[in-house]
């Protein structure tokens, strides 16, 4: 069954259907920029999407040219304008950006056109990053005179690996997606055409697998990325859980039966 529900005024639209979740960034004729509403809505958006049983959530922007051209800078002169605002705007960014992160189900950004300072950001900080050959990425922050939030830098060291961090941050360079790609920090890419069926593809692929062996592997891979001994701990409990699911029982059925397992997530 498929639902559907509104977010930020109509800026953000969020899908359900059989275990994917979409999220749309909902504004193409400002490239799809995030304003404050919408960064602070994001934590909701996904919130709403597990509640639905999302397995797995596409990221993605309206109007089929670019994901996002980052944070609304027409919003900086009131939201952005000085130390203290800049504060309050930036918890909004670490909200969003955390909630993609730790999002215990799989967040697969769909990546075209443009992709530059905030929405790089959501981008870097899902777990798989699919793109078309239109894609292009740049985090300006030094052309602007300001700083790039610290806790989703990681995402970028990351995604790009430090040296090439360094690159787009010092320079504030535009990269094609063919060089990202290259980096590692994208899927292979694919024509412009394909982009959506491959995304839905794999994200398919995700949903029908066991959802508690794919949440342990998420906190797995966190945990060794990010080195930390707490996160090790939660994915070495969600890995033991696992053992004693019910899933783990169809899947052993379902092996010795030469037959498609059912995974319920529990």
């Amino acid at each position: 069954m498929s639902s559907t529900q509104s977010f930020a005024d109509g800026a953000i639209e969020a899908v359900y259907d059989t275990f994917v979740g979409n999220v749309l960034l909902n504004r193409p004729e400002r490239k799809n920029a995030v304003n404050a509403a919408m960064w602070s809505a994001l934590p909701d958006v996904l919130n709403w999407l597990l509640g639905q049983n999302a397995r797995v959530i596409l990221l993605s922007g309206a109007g089929g040219k670019d994901f996002s051209a980052g944070a609304d800078i027409v919003e900086f002169d009131t939201h952005r304008k000085d130390a203290e605002t800049s504060a309050a705007y930036e918890k909004l960014n670490s909200r969003a950006f955390a909630a993609i992160r730790n999002c215990p189900v799989p967040v697969i950004a769909v990546i075209r056109g443009f992709c530059f300072g905030g929405g790089f950001g959501l981008a870097a900080a899902a777990d798989i990053r699919i793109a078309d050959t239109s894609a292009r990425f740049a985090v300006p922050a030094a052309r602007l005179g300001l700083a790039y939030p610290v806790d989703a830098m990681g995402d970028i060291v990351a995604a790009l690996g430090p040296q090439l961090a360094k690159v787009a941050l010092f320079t504030t360079r535009e990269f094609t997606a063919a060089e990202l790609a290259d980096a590692g920090a994208l899927l292979p890419l694919v024509e412009p055409h394909d982009l959506d069926t491959e995304a839905t593809a794999l994200a398919q692929r995700i949903a029908y697998n066991a959802p508690l062996s794919v949440r342990a592997s998420k906190t797995a891979i966190n945990a060794v990325v990010a080195d930390d001994p707490a996160l090790m701990k939660l994915a070495q409990r969600q890995g033991d859980e696992t053992y004693s699911s019910r899933d783990y029982a169809e899947g052993r059925a379902a092996f010795k039966d030469r037959r498609k397992p059912h995974f319920t997530g529990q």
